[in-house]
């Protein structure tokens, strides 16, 4: 059940009847996976915390340092030189004491990936790596969890969901394939922090969707964000029958 606090803390959230106290419970029994905490896993943590999901794992093998703060919210000048990891865990603690934090310091292997997925609900992808972004893909599909994934470089950003429960919903490499030839990263083509800070807050509501149960996700769907002129941009993809990671014998 929800304590006074609890209701009170999230009251502006419950009042919604789209989420309501029922959803709100969900929620606080909901475990999540948040795989990187730079630009977009910032806000991702920070509002799911504050949203009251139960217990939020994080994992990030970096350390922070002066470039990542003009994005990377979660974080202060304070923590430099810290572990990403003890650094949002402390922001976190202070902003919602009720969320239960775990933490992965060190880089995932394919086993411990695997067993980190297989302990949430959900998976959300904050990384700007490609390796990391198709071995956490595959860990979903293996585990059946939904996977948020957002990106975001120079001024355009990226937001699907990848739901392997539903058989009609691709996977990220049905999408991205083996990737582009540049696989640029932030401190390579630069990127503008609001513009992390607006993918991971349409991550974190898309998982907030998916936890609590209600609207619409964006599975088989991708938005397209364009900074440059503030425009919105879906397209519909869908699942590759031929797909290496999570193709079907019958498609």
């Amino acid at each position: 059940m929800l304590s006074d606090e609890e209701l009170l803390r999230y009251s502006r959230q419950i009042l919604l009847k789209q989420v309501d106290v029922d959803g709100q419970l969900r929620l606080k029994q909901s475990r999540a996976l948040i795989v990187g905490l730079g630009g977009l896993g910032s806000p991702v943590a920070l509002y799911l915390a504050a949203a009251g999901v139960g217990e939020l794992h994080l994992a990030d093998f970096d350390t922070l340092d002066l470039t990542n703060l003009q994005r990377q919210i979660a974080h202060d000048s304070r923590s430099l030189g810290l572990h990403k990891v003890d650094s949002a865990m402390a922001r976190l603690e202070a902003l919602n004491p009720l969320v239960r934090l775990v933490p992965y310091r060190s880089g995932l292997d394919a086993d411990s990936l695997d067993a980190a997925v297989a302990g949430v609900d959900l998976v959300l992808d904050c990384t700007d790596n490609f390796a990391i972004r198709e071995a956490v893909n595959a860990a979903c599909v293996k585990a059946q969890k939904p996977l948020v994934s957002g990106a975001a470089i120079r001024l355009e950003g990226q937001l699907s969901v990848f739901d392997p429960r539903d058989a009609a919903s691709p996977c990220y490499h049905c999408l991205y394939g083996h990737g582009s030839e540049a696989e640029l990263t932030c401190s390579e083509a630069g990127v503008i922090g609001p513009l992390v800070g607006l993918v991971g807050s349409l991550q974190a509501l898309e998982a907030l969707k998916l936890l609590a149960g209600f609207g619409e996700p964006l599975v088989g769907r991708l938005l397209l964000v364009d900074a440059f002129s503030s425009r919105f941009r879906e397209l519909r993809v869908k699942r590759d029958p031929a797909c290496a990671v999570c193709g079907r014998a019958d498609g």
